[in-house]
């Protein structure tokens, strides 16, 4: 028996094993290190270990049957190892003794015959018994345990498995050739044969030769052979190595940019660390940590350029040629390639050296040459700082005294023939400009800049137009007292932290928090844990949510603090200054795109910084660590007496704040931190007439700057992603910085459109909203009540005798029930609080929303309480800042408009809906001028509060002397007719379908959910007929409503659960309806609805299916699914396998489940249940940006939500017929071809070499469906152009 097996054997033995080891193994000079490491550490364990083996034995588990078990999984573990150990010492010569190994007698339990097939390994219970210690081993061949036949067995094996590895060689060298991927520089390194002989000759050639080589004994290797051999068996693991690795090509792609540097969290955790220690200072330690990583061949892979030009720029500002010097070598050893932000921090330092000669730039310039790049690309690529950019172009002056940057050249246009006509016939075209001044501009620029400076701001509450009683003085007064007790508390804390965190710090090298805790003033962290305690929850809030708000609020104040540190304000300021003129009303009219002003402005003012940004965006994984640590601190320092508001029963004494408790979401134990009671009847009966928030959710002073690239737009410091994506995700901004710039210009340009639009608010509304909110709410008007309105929870012993179990459980429930409403009432009234506490705010200023978009191109304001994609209340106060007259048909569209708020008349004509309008006018003008004292017949509208706005807009037209001349500010909305199924119906070309959603010209509109309710009735009368009994129980209760939300849903990909939870939550609205019949009841009508669907929209279910198979195809194939829009924006699905991971600090471990890992496998069943959702939504999304991009060439205003679109009274018939001509031309182009095109040349370009085996089978049934494309029926597109309800 073998060494590694007599020691797995040993752990199951009832009593200590004595060994004697009698000899050590000698190797010869040429040795393998793999069987050294091995053999080495087996014989310390040897001669180190008493081997004392103890019975570990279960309960539930026989003990003869677990230790089979554990037997057999050592000995499958062990025939492995020895296998790799014989295969090692077949490739060098070795001299081995074997030692004397006395047995202890073992306890026989069981006999078994070795008795196993040929190529099968013998499992725990065949075995022979093991020879007692005095009797000696028997030779013979017989014997299956002897050294002969166990070496045979092994050598059959090896051969097997050499010849396998050849024939891998031969056939991973021909993928390598083929795929043309670049080979890595090692010393094992060995050049692939590029001999033209077919894949079979080349393995049969190779294996024979081999097999010959095996057959011929020879007596000695030479040592150039033995180096040959662990050469070959090298590159043989890696090029397996590399083929293990194709699977994920995919996700390396996703998280590397142009140039390579990747975006894995550990990459970025070393790169920000390096970033946080040169910000406060510490370059020496930064550069320790470099160095240590460089020094360490696994720990190297997490540097990439970036890593070390970040110490390139720190040693730049210093004037440090030497360790400019070093840095070069470090990044040559690494095998990396420099690149202009290297050469640009090396070109600064020699500018900043005194003693650099001419001659030594000059062959630093010649340098940048030879590896292709060009020096005026480092005045145009690169991210300066400060005088960065100065210094550099000094340094190229010295040699070179006549050189100036070149200016680039024209801009290339976006490829998309969908806006070709946008950007090339516009020379008659005058955009819409902005009804203020420049110097008006100019000044709300400044209160901007002030504002994000700052980084937070504080306003009024509208909670402050209550009276204040002296009880509510006396309680913010011993709010504020105490405030300022944890503030000086937590700053003493943060600081002795910090300087025991500091003495660890300086005696290693290791990334730590201490730079982060650095990179902001004391103060500001502290203020930011007050006001975490101020803005928590009465209900408390997770420990990992408050500190990823917490980490979230220090990196973004740290991102504005680093570009006030590069000293870019002053340039941004200067080129507003003249990007203003564009917007201005007083200046001369322009056809120039902001955009393109922007861009050419700042080309013009090049000098300086650059006011783009490349600094290294946090990893989720840090904003959590640095969170959890401030979160620490605040439960172990925060401290109030126990007798603050009343007297004590035990005296006066301190207790914490906040409390650290566990408690359970969804089956998962997780921390929670929960405010004291006394905390919150403070807060409470103080009634803080105060708020305060991070200056970017407050909507903006002055227009945004205009989106130039993916990383640069928006707000005018805040840092601001083009696509919104989840905490710690960048596979998204990732591959935008690798689209061309041009592709992304139409995209961007609709974003500014968008953004550019200026708004006010609706004061007598808000005045209306105000007092119904401070007057105890109405949730039938949408306006949270207080908590004071909550059922009050019912407090009970659970240790009372009195009650029985049954009660005891109903008390738990009714308590349970009564804290989650009172915590839903508090969010719901906190987020109406925010909403209205900025609308009050702003009530008197002009503001802007800056937007941006999610992964599929849905456009979204960047203010997140307050914006017009919010609630009926926040769209109700919300009006253009910009008036237009209504014209000849503004106060029609207006009176429309109030019908389809209301939600009456949806199957009407537009005539119709007039005359609807007209009958009902006492109503309107009752509601506009009593509200809350006449009829109140705007009340039972769907949109209720846009409604009486709309009645109070129409009640002034009509009462001025002349409507076609009144100034009106309100938004007229136009919705799209279950906009989903209208891009399925005109990808299908589907005739019925089309007509259903109105994409065919009818008189009167058709009501795609009318028409689904009545075939569900048509199914359900049939089964009553039947005898179906819960057909029989909804007779009478089928009707739109109920079906709408499944209807409108199913096209995103609703499954057939969620849609009987959507019917199953109307039915309960429901008072008639039996509630014992509701689920029956919901099962068979989400059944009944599916089945209608189905009926109608032949077409659409086709194309559903082939997009989720493919979606399941690719993903199993190991990619996740992406695609370009028709308007050239990339995208791809961030849904990935679930990761868990551990994050340890002083508060308690926490466990991240992260989906967002593009290092991860794909989740095969989000891809492939989000692809026809997302698509879609990725097909709304363009259709809105070009409706967009056209209406302002034609001087509209105009926003959106989604697919409902606003514009003035006055433009909302040149929006209708814009927005059909941009339907039609967006489906007029190829889209699933194209969308087959493209995922062919994405995922079927390379298929696999073996084509017998499973994974070809796949990637064949994946080419013949990618290249399937669903047929499509006669439906004209032209028809869409004539269709008046398509959009109304």
């Amino acid at each position: 028996m073998s060494l590694l097996r007599l020691s797995a054997f040993s752990k199951c033995l009832t009593s200590g094993l004595v060994v004697d080891q009698t000899a050590r193994h000698v190797f010869n000079a040429n040795h393998c290190r793999s069987c050294l490491r091995i053999r080495n550490n087996f014989e310390k364990r040897l001669t180190d270990t008493t081997w004392v083996c103890q019975r570990r034995y279960s309960v539930l588990i026989p003990k003869k049957e677990e230790r089979k078990t554990r037997l057999r999984h050592q000995f499958q573990l062990l025939d492995v190892l020895e296998a790799r150990i014989q295969q090692l010492q077949s490739d060098v010569v070795l001299d081995v003794k074997h030692s004397n190994v006395q047995f202890v007698k073992l306890p026989q339990t069981g006999k078994g015959k070795a008795s196993s097939p040929k190529g099968q390994k013998n499992v725990c219970g065949e075995r022979g018994e093991m020879p007692k210690a005095s009797q000696p081993r028997s030779s013979g061949s017989g014997d299956p345990s002897s050294p002969k036949a166990h070496n045979n067995r092994w050598t059959e094996k090896l051969k097997i498995e050499k010849y396998g590895k050849i024939r891998k060689q031969a056939r991973l060298q021909q993928k390598l050739q083929d795929k043309n991927v670049k080979e890595s520089k090692g010393s094992l390194k060995k050049t692939v044969s590029t001999a033209k002989k077919s894949k079979a000759t080349l393995i049969q050639e190779q294996a024979k030769a081999h097999l010959s080589q095996q057959k011929t004994p020879t007596p000695a290797v030479s040592a150039q052979e033995t180096h040959s051999r662990e050469a070959e068996l090298a590159e043989v693991e890696e090029l397996d190595q590399q083929v293990n690795q194709w699977v994920s090509t995919n996700a390396e792609k996703l998280l590397e940019d142009k140039e390579g540097n990747g975006y894995e969290d550990a990459q970025l955790s070393v790169r920000c660390f390096l970033e946080a220690c040169v910000f406060v200072g510490d370059i020496d330690h930064a550069q320790r940590c470099l160095n240590s990583h460089h020094r360490n061949i696994t720990k190297r892979k997490l540097l990439s350029m970036s890593a070390y030009n970040i110490m390139l720029r720190a040693w730049a500002k210093r004037g440090s040629l030497s360790q400019i010097r070093r840095l070069f070598a470090l990044i040559e050893e690494a095998g990396l390639k420099p690149n202009l932000s290297s050469y640009s921090a090396a070109l600064e330092c020699m500018a900043r050296h005194p003693d650099t000669s001419s001659q030594v730039i000059d062959r630093c310039l010649q340098q940048i040459e030879e590896d292709g790049l060009s020096v005026d690309d480092i005045f145009r690529q690169t991210v300066f700082r400060q005088d960065e950019r100065d210094m550099v172009l000094r340094a190229v002056c010295t040699a070179r005294p006549d050189y100036q940057p070149s200016a680039l050249s024209d801009q290339e246009v976006c490829s998309s023939p969908l806006v070709q006509e946008f950007y090339r016939e516009r020379e008659k075209t005058q955009y819409p400009r902005l009804a203020f001044g420049v110097e008006d501009l100019r000044e709300r620029f400044s209160q901007q800049l002030a504002m994000e400076g700052s980084s937070i701001i504080t306003i009024d509450s509208v909670e402050a137009l209550k009276p204040v009683t002296p009880h509510m003085i006396k309680m913010r007064e011993l709010l504020a007292s105490q405030r300022e007790r944890w503030q000086k508390v937590l700053l003493q804390a943060f600081k002795e932290s910090k300087i025991v965190m500091a003495h660890s710090n300086q005696k290693s090298w290791r990334i730590s928090l201490y730079p982060y805790l650095c990179i902001l003033d004391n103060k500001e962290y502290v203020d930011a844990m007050l006001q975490c305690v101020t803005n928590m929850q009465p209900s408390g809030e997770s420990l990992l949510y408050i500190a990823k708000e917490l980490g979230n609020r220090v990196h973004n104040k740290f991102c504005i603090r680093q570009k006030a540190h590069s000293q870019m304000a002053d340039k941004l300021a200067q080129i507003y200054s003249s990007y203003a003129e564009l917007l201005a009303q007083d200046t001369p009219a322009s056809n120039v795109l902001p955009r393109e002003r922007w861009t050419e402005l700042e080309a013009q003012l090049s000098a300086g910084p650059s006011l783009l940004f490349d600094d290294t965006p946090w990893p989720h994984m840090l904003v959590i660590q640095l969170g959890s640590f401030l979160v620490d601190l605040m439960v172990r320092e925060l401290k109030v007496p126990s007798d603050l508001i009343s007297p004590a029963p035990t005296g006066r004494k301190l207790i914490p704040v906040l409390y650290h408790m566990y408690t359970f979401r969804s089956n998962r134990q997780v921390g929670f931190i929960k405010p004291h009671p006394i905390l919150l009847q403070l807060q409470s009966e103080a009634m803080e007439t105060r708020l305060t928030f991070d200056s970017y959710v407050m909507p903006m002073l002055c227009p945004p700057v205009p989106w130039t690239s993916p990383k640069f737009g928006a707000y005018l410091l805040t840092s601001t992603k083009l696509m919104r994506s989840v905490n710690g995700a960048v596979q998204h901004q990732l591959m935008l910085e690798k689209c061309p710039e041009q592709e992304l210009h139409a995209v961007l340009d609709s974003l500014n459109q968008l953004g550019n639009c200026a708004w006010k608010i609706n004061h007598p509304l808000l005045d209306i909203i105000i007092s119904i909110f401070n007057d105890k709410g109405n949730d039938k008007l949408d306006v949270p009540p207080p908590v004071s309105e909550a059922p009050e929870i019912p407090r009970f012993s659970y240790g009372n005798p009195e009650y029985s179990p049954s009660e005891k459980a109903a008390l738990k429930r009714d308590a349970l029930h009564a804290k989650k409403k009172f915590a839903e009432m508090h969010s719901l009234r906190m987020d109406a609080l925010y909403k209205l506490s900025i609308a009050n705010h702003v009530r008197d200023q002009v503001f802007w929303f800056p937007h941006n978009m999610d992964f599929r191109g849905r456009t979204y304001p960047c203010p997140p309480y307050f914006n017009h994609l919010g609630s009926d209340v926040t769209r109700a106060i919300l009006v253009f800042a910009e008036g237009k007259p209504l014209g000849p048909q503004g106060l029609d569209w207006l009176k429309i408009h109030l019908v389809n708020l209301t939600g009456l008349k949806k199957r009407s004509s537009l005539a119709g809906r007039l005359a609807y309008a007209n009958s009902i006018m006492e109503d309107v003008l009752d509601s506009a001028d009593h509200p809350l004292t006449g009829k109140k017949w705007w009340m039972q509208a769907d949109e209720p509060w846009q409604c009486l706005a709309c009645c109070m807009e129409i009640a002034n037209a009509i009462r001025s002397p002349d409507p076609t001349q009144f100034i009106s500010y309100f938004p007229v909305h136009q919705d799209g007719s279950c906009n989903g199924l209208q891009h399925y119906a005109a990808l299908g070309r589907d005739v019925l379908g089309a007509t259903s959603v109105n994409l065919m010209p009818c008189e009167e509109p058709q009501d795609v959910y009318s028409g689904v309710a009545q075939q569900v009735e048509e199914f359900r009368a049939r089964d009553a007929e039947k005898g179906v009994r819960v057909a029989q129980v909804l007779r009478g209760f089928i009707n739109r409503k109920v079906v709408k939300q499944t209807v409108m849903t199913v096209v995103y990909g609703v499954t057939r659960y969620g849609g009987r939870l959507q019917i199953e939550k109307r039915l309960k609205e429901i008072d008639e309806f039996p509630k014992e019949h509701i689920w029956d009841a919901s099962h068979y009508l989400v059944q009944q609805v599916f089945s209608s669907l189905k009926e109608m929209f032949t077409g659409t279910r086709e194309i559903q299916d082939w997009l989720t198979e493919s979606a399941r195809l690719i993903a199993k194939s190991g990619s996740t699914v992406e695609w370009v829009t028709p308007l050239g924006l990339p995208i791809v699905q961030p849904y990935h396998r679930t990761r868990n991971q551990i994050l340890k600090s002083n508060i308690q471990f926490l466990s991240l489940q992260i989906n967002h890992d593009a290092s991860q496998r794909p989740d095969t069943v989000k891809q492939k249940n989000a692809f026809p959702p997302n698509f879609i939504h990725s097909l709304d999304s363009t259709h809105m940006m070009l409706t967009a991009l056209y209406c302002y060439s034609r001087g509209l205003t105009f926003v959106s939500v989604h697919d409902c679109f606003w514009t003035h009274a006055v433009t909302v018939g040149t929006m209708n017929q814009v927005c059909r001509e941009q339907f039609v031309a967006l489906h007029s182009q190829p889209i699933l071809q194209d969308l087959s095109k493209f995922l062919l040349e994405k995922y079927c370009s390379e298929h696999p070499a073996e084509r017998k085996n499973k994974k070809f089978m796949e990637y064949w049934r994946m080419t013949q469906l990618l290249g399937r494309v669903p047929q499509t029926g006669d439906f004209n597109l032209d028809c869409v152009k004539e269709s008046t309800y398509f959009f109304s």
